[in-house]
């Protein structure tokens, strides 16, 4: 969804109003329909889409604060961005609309100034929730199962070779101390969505989701084609994608007086056990064995070696020389009965 030419709806019973902030809306390029209470506006959200909606509270038949309330509890609606225009003053009237859902709460008369850049950001939010929701359905476990009837896959596993990434934000529990919680929710949502465009984009499946911390297999259930390097370069070719977007995404996060995140990877190529687990409708694709505990060991130890991405030597000999890497040597990892050939990623 681009940010110009969105599709807002103004709630307002005052006819001037409705017509003063809708052509500074349409000035901005947006296509704006209106609402001259708050029952019609619920009407409206219910038969079209629309992108953000701009809320009085005080209008007859359904009010603000009740119509914030459908909004929050309906599936269809809550993920509208909703932005409070009123005349209301006082810190109780905005908490309450904070708290029903609203993501923002402007005084009338809205200064256009402020009015463009609130809409602005909480369409920008929209659009990377909207991506992130894309993202996760795409590795949703409903489209799994739907997966397991097309193809023909039976519940069940099988031995395959595949490369198993292991990846999460260092430090991540201190940070989530240090901010609220709106921003910590905010900041695994674009942390996914980098994190499942970077993965995907190299032909890999997101298999676990927990906390900060993610899971891919690459070269299963899908094989990443050899001319592409086959599996282990394209789990090394998503690391350093998303070497890349976190870097992009700190400048941005500095910018905004934010604290830059690091994060750690872990690589390992080998056998796993591979399969759908579940029932026919509502399945998963697992992979369990060494190979995934040793990539899960990797990442765990990208902070005591201080590097950004490990590797096991399994993937690092399967690059054949197309991504440079440095050897740390043998490293006794825990779990591991025996030291395990450690390789990083040349800075």
């Amino acid at each position: 969804m681009a940010e110009r030419g969105a599709r807002l709806l103004v709630a307002d019973d005052n006819k001037v109003n409705r017509l003063l902030l809708g052509r500074t809306l349409e000035l901005q390029g947006h296509q704006v329909s209106s609402a001259d209470n708050g029952r019609r506006a619920l009407e409206m959200l219910r038969s079209e889409r629309f992108d953000l909606l701009l809320l009085d509270l005080e209008m007859p038949e359904l009010d603000g604060f009740a119509l914030l309330e459908i909004v929050a509890t309906d599936a269809a609606l809550r993920e509208v961005p909703v932005i409070v225009t009123s005349s209301l003053e006082g810190v109780a009237h905005v908490a309450r609309c904070i708290e029903l859902g609203a993501d923002d709460y402007l005084h009338k008369p809205v200064n256009p100034v402020l009015l463009k850049a609130r809409v602005s950001s909480s369409l920008e939010k929209k659009r990377l929730r909207d991506q992130q929701k894309a993202l996760m359905e795409r590795f949703a476990t409903s489209a799994v199962a739907q997966d397991v009837a097309a193809s023909g896959f039976a519940l069940g596993g099988k031995r395959v070779v595949a490369t198993v990434m292991f990846t999460d934000i260092r430090g991540f529990t201190t940070l989530v101390e240090q901010q609220g919680p709106e921003e910590t929710i905010e900041l695994l949502n674009t942390w996914y969505t980098l994190m499942f465009d970077a993965i995907g984009g190299q032909g890999g499946v997101v298999n676990q989701m927990i906390g900060d911390g993610l899971m891919a297999i690459f070269g299963a259930p899908m094989p990443v084609p050899e001319a592409a390097g086959g599996a282990p370069l394209a789990a090394v070719r998503a690391a350093l994608d998303m070497q890349e977007m976190v870097t992009l995404f700190n400048a941005e996060r500095q910018a905004m007086g934010q604290a830059p995140i690091a994060i750690g990877i872990g690589i390992a190529t080998g056998d796993v056990i591979a399969g759908y687990t579940g029932t026919q409708q509502r399945a998963t694709y697992t992979c369990v064995g060494d190979t995934v505990n040793l990539a899960a060991r990797l990442e765990g130890h990208t902070k005591v070696a201080g590097r950004t991405v490990l590797m096991d030597g399994a993937t690092q000999a399967a690059l054949e020389g197309r991504v440079a890497t440095v050897p740390l040597g043998e490293v006794a990892l825990k779990g591991k009965q025996q030291t395990v050939a450690v390789f990083a990623l040349s800075a």
